[in-house]
């Protein structure tokens, strides 16, 4: 831009991309996200690069494939040496302002033991200031203003804290009970009038702002009236058949998704019906609640006159499974993990545009930075997505996205690692998606997946060992390794001294 506009960089966590404009789309209003959509871009092929929390956010603020930012797990450190979107927008005056949570652990290289930094996995991305401390395991900001605000709850470091405890009638809860909190006083609500009033004292010069939503994701509790909002009895069932795969007998080895919602033990593969559409209800109630405030701060921009300077991006760090083949969570390989909304408003471009390229979240870092006017760093991955906005396609624009995840633990031996005979080295996963393909490829001799996305949309049937798709297993293995390849760490690659 010749002058300097405001950046806003919304991220909502764990947002199948299904509510929005799937088979849950009917069951749950959007109306500010769609009005965001209807003047920016909507990207309708746009996949996550990785997954979970941590590794997927390191991939959205350095542009940089797992691969080669190399934090792979939650938890696992992110070098230094990496540039993130925040390091880069601090070259061109900004300071780049954090809402919420970046899920970013430091560096320990020259850092005592002892400091506190490393005792959480919930850091902040280098070149951000941390305005709100919202993180969902280690936060303490929410739960002190929920305490001054009277609510009473044990502060117990279990694994779904009792502030997240349903308070229905009787001694049994459901998860569609009401939470202990109003709606005015959920985590949803606090980061928004931290947010607001941040951004407020601070409209009359350029501003970057990342807020970062917990919700939707787990644990599932809403605080009235969005725990009710939607009638589980309405809602359809997720396909829950399966691909026959050893990645999925390792799935369901042993308990999982224990903090999904109070009280759960973590048996996802006996979950009643009832119960698995309650929590699919409990879940669009929460997107209802963060589409509502993300209206509050597209109305201050409007009602600033902030909007026609400010570019708004808006996606989700990861999708959720939302109990299709029995799973919930991220920790998986199929699309409804990866897959997630992506809308780009350039207020220099408010014709709405219609996206089907094939996008991916390491984009999201250059396209930013080439809004603002600076050029991203050479080993950034992503490519600027802006001129889509104008409703154009960049040349040699990519037909297939790339993904990947580690299942392992170098500590405490995953279920994964014990089902399979794997060691922490063998457990990564990288796939090929193309339009009507999916390739995927497992550490440690496991064998691929193969799934032809044309006919099986859901990715039901493993086609890897069909002699009939031998050829299509082999050319996208060689598309895998080239893209590997190809997008090795680039940091210094560029520079040739003569020898």
């Amino acid at each position: 831009m010749s002058e300097k506009g405001n950046v806003l960089f919304i991220t909502i966590d764990q947002m199948a991309v299904e509510v929005l404009s799937g088979p849950l789309s009917a069951h749950v209003k959007t109306p500010n996200i769609d009005r965001l959509a209807a003047t920016g871009a909507s990207f309708s092929n746009h996949f996550t690069v990785t997954v979970p929390c941590g590794p997927a956010r390191a991939s959205l603020l350095t542009g940089l494939y797992a691969m080669n930012h190399r934090a792979i797990r939650n938890g696992t450190p992110l070098a230094r040496h990496h540039a993130t979107i925040a390091t880069e927008a601090r070259k061109s005056g900004y300071e780049p302002l954090l809402f919420g949570y970046s899920d970013i652990s430091p560096d320990p290289t020259g850092i005592d033991a002892e400091d506190p930094d490393l005792k959480s996995y919930e850091g902040v991305a280098p070149g951000f200031r941390e305005l709100v401390e919202m993180r969902l395991d280690d936060g303490l900001e929410w739960p002190a203003y929920l305490r001054s605000q009277g609510y009473e709850f044990e502060m117990d470091g279990a694994k779904v804290p009792d502030v997240f405890r349903p308070r229905g009638a009787g001694n049994e809860t459901r998860p569609t009970d009401p939470a202990l909190y109003r709606a005015e006083d959920s985590d949803t609500a606090y980061l928004t009038d931290r947010t607001l009033l941040a951004l407020d004292i601070r409209k009359n010069h350029p501003w970057f702002a990342h807020v970062t939503y917990i919700r939707p994701h787990p644990p599932l509790v809403a605080p009235a009236p969005y725990n009710a909002l939607v009638n589980p009895a309405d809602l359809p069932m997720p396909d829950l058949s399966q691909p026959q795969h050893p990645f999925m007998d390792a799935w369901f080895s042993t308990a999982a998704a224990t903090g999904l919602y109070w009280g759960f033990d973590g048996n996802c593969a006996e979950m009643p019906a009832e119960r698995i559409s309650e929590l699919r209800a409990v879940y669009l109630g929460l997107v209802a609640e963060v589409d509502h405030h993300i209206g509050r701060i597209l109305d201050w921009l409007e009602s600033t006159r902030q909007a026609d300077r400010t570019l708004v991006v808006l996606t989700a760090d990861h999708g959720e499974m939302l109990g299709q083949k029995r799973m919930w969570g991220k920790e998986s390989v199929f699309d409804a993990a990866y897959h997630v909304p992506l809308i780009v408003r350039d207020p220099r471009s408010k014709a709405p545009q219609k996206v089907t390229a094939m996008t991916e979240s390491v984009d999201i870092a250059p396209t930013i930075l080439d809004w603002i006017g600076r050029r991203p760093p050479e080993a950034m991955d992503g490519r600027s997505l802006l001129p889509f906005a104008k409703g154009e396609t960049p040349d040699n624009w990519r037909d297939a996205v790339f993904m990947e995840a580690d299942f392992g633990n170098p500590t405490a031996p995953t279920r994964f690692q014990s089902a399979l005979t794997l060691n922490h080295h063998q457990t990564g996963v990288s796939a090929l998606r193309e339009t009507r393909w999916k390739y995927v490829h497992f550490g440690g001799g496991v064998p691929p997946m193969l799934f032809d996305l044309a006919a099986d949309p859901l990715e039901t049937t493993n086609l890897a060992a069909d002699p009939t798709a031998a050829n299509e297993v082999s050319r996208l293995a060689r598309r895998l390794i080239d893209r590997m390849n190809e997008r090795r760490d680039r940091r210094l690659t560029h520079f040739n001294f003569d020898v």
